[in-house]
């Protein structure tokens, strides 16, 4: 019987799970469903298509990608929705292509660390969501024996810092902690995240010959801060999460967030070589973004771990390249512009004292993209990086993350040729202070789709009215 409730996406270039390069293919979508129901093997017209109440899009030469899932963003409501929310966040996703969220456990208030706050968190995304949105439990001192209720509620995985996290509602963990999490983790179907920085003998700047050229650098140099938080506040934490990933035999699976320290590769290779059950991810701004181009003054650049310098960033890129990061985040931690000191002067501005984090969730694709053409990264790639492999992470494999038959219809429809201007009126994430304002990038996202519906059309005004995103819980 023929479905008359279909959308149809005819492109030259799409990217198919069994192709390397994009390959012309006609997509059919029961809007019912929201699912993939035939994928043809050809560019079709709309005279293929006559029925009325079948929409018929001709996309051209644009590609045709699985939307991104983007799995570690930080959405912020309850609690301190003025820094972010759901509805903002998420219109800030549509409009770059992303379309489905994982939402970091902080710095809401209360943090996703038990299911009642797991609830409230629910409760204040009901109806706000312009994509697919689904959630990470925390894991803070004392609350291991809330975790496999969290997973039975719904959580993708589990988030602790090994340092302190900024927020006093989610205070960091040490090595008896995670063992108390490793112990209940066991057997079940999740994994363990770390912020993957830890205090060490070897990490006090004060303790080291550094310490009077540290002293007289200004605040609001980028080196001081730099330079507080070395490559070995990573290799302290991530040779502790290999050590106890080891000892737990791969019963946890233990995954590293925002890599940024290349020195940690090589530990990062042995592990894998040896078996170790772990993964890792890095972010835009660490492959995009190098130390000594942070203007003085310009906190919208800090974060934590930081970003480093142009030789890290090469390293980190060769790591992506072969497999030993496994894909790519942005890390949404938004603010607003007080917490990164915009109201004092750019030459007062203090980097140790303003909020450490990067707003990039809208602007994702095209900043790696505009670094991996130069590479000669393919687009296959890029989607294993952005879609493919986040999907795997957090559990959504057999729905979303490739173009197939019976797969959720998600979709990010982009030209890669067409360059832009980061501007304010563009940005739809709440507070518009980003370290990506001004510049100019490839890959201009014309569409995205949600499950068969279009939330994001740049030719017709941009976002929907209609906040068609499913909580994945």
């Amino acid at each position: 019987m023929e479905n008359n409730n279909l959308l149809i996406i005819s492109s030259t270039r799409i990217i198919l799970p069994d192709s390397i390069e994009p390959t012309p293919g006609t997509i059919e979508i029961d809007k019912n469903t929201g699912k993939i129901i035939k994928i043809h093997p050809y560019k079709s017209s709309i005279n293929d298509y006559n029925d009325q109440n079948q929409q018929f899009l001709d996309v051209g030469e644009n590609i045709v990608m699985p939307g991104l899932i983007d799995a570690h963003v930080h959405l912020n409501e309850p609690g301190r929705t003025h820094w972010e929310g759901f509805e903002t966040g998420t219109k800030a996703a549509a409009a770059g292509g992303v379309t489905t969220v994982i939402d970091m456990p902080l710095n809401s208030i209360p943090p996703t660390t038990n299911v009642n706050n797991l609830q409230e968190k629910i409760n204040a995304a009901k109806g706000k969501c312009w994509v697919d949105v689904g959630f990470f439990g925390g894991v803070i001192p004392g609350n291991q024996d809330d975790l496999v209720p969290l997973i039975k509620a719904g959580v993708k995985g589990f988030k602790c810092f090994l340092i302190e996290s900024g927020v006093d509602e989610f205070p960091c963990v040490n090595e008896k902690d995670v063992r108390n999490a490793f112990e209940n983790l066991q057997g079940q179907d999740s994994f363990l995240m770390f912020h993957a920085e830890m205090e060490g003998n070897n990490t006090n700047i004060l303790e080291t010959e550094l310490k009077e050229y540290y002293e007289q650098i200004p605040p609001n140099n980028y080196e001081k801060f730099l330079l507080s938080r070395p490559q070995s506040l990573e290799l302290n934490a991530i040779s502790l999460i290999i050590n106890l990933t080891k000892q737990y035999k791969n019963r946890v699976r233990s995954h590293i967030v925002h890599l940024s320290a290349s020195d940690a590769i090589p530990l990062i290779q042995q592990a894998k070589s040896d078996g170790i059950n772990l993964t890792v991810e890095t972010c835009f701004h660490y492959l995009c973004l190098s130390a000594e181009k942070i203007p003085n003054g310009k906190t919208e650049f800090k974060c934590c771990p930081p970003i480093r310098e142009e030789s890290n960033r090469e390293k980190l890129w060769q790591a992506l390249l072969d497999g030993t990061i496994d894909y790519v985040v942005s890390d949404h931690s938004p603010c607003t512009a007080d917490l990164k000191k915009f109201n004092d002067r750019e030459e007062e501005r203090d980097f140790m004292k303003a909020w450490g984090g990067v707003s990039t969730l809208q602007f994702g694709l095209p900043i790696l993209w505009t670094e991996a053409k130069s590479r000669g990264v393919s687009f296959k790639q890029l989607s294993t990086w952005l879609s493919k492999n986040t999907s795997k992470q957090v559990g959504l494999h057999d729905r979303k993350g490739e173009i197939k038959v019976g797969f959720d219809a998600d979709f990010v429809i982009w030209d890669p040729e067409e360059k832009f201007e980061v501007i304010n009126d563009l940005i739809h994430f709440k507070n518009k202070v980003t370290p990506y304002l001004g510049k100019h990038i490839f890959g201009v996202v014309n569409k995205s789709i949600v499950r068969g519906n279009i939330v994001y059309d740049k030719s017709n005004g941009g976002l929907i009215e209609i906040p068609y995103g499913e909580l994945l819980v």
